[in-house]
């Protein structure tokens, strides 16, 4: 469980960090403002995607989801 938490508490922040510096060297007449928002949204976008595919799976894994465990 803490080796779930490390891995997501490096993914997350990197993801963030590699997207801004990524769009910085793209588009060098973007604002960072600019760069930070549209990297906020797409690392919020990646975190909804596996927020939805890890309760897809649970719910198609348990045949009683909410006495299941």
């Amino acid at each position: 469980m803490l080796l779930t938490l490390a891995g997501g508490a490096l993914f997350f922040p990197g993801l963030f960090a590699l997207c801004t510096w990524a769009l910085r060297r793209s588009q060098p007449g973007w604002s960072r403002t600019d760069c930070v928002m549209i990297s906020t949204r797409l690392v919020s976008s990646v975190h909804a995607v596996l927020a939805t595919g890890s309760g897809i799976f649970i719910i198609r894994s348990c045949d009683d989801v909410i006495t299941g465990s």
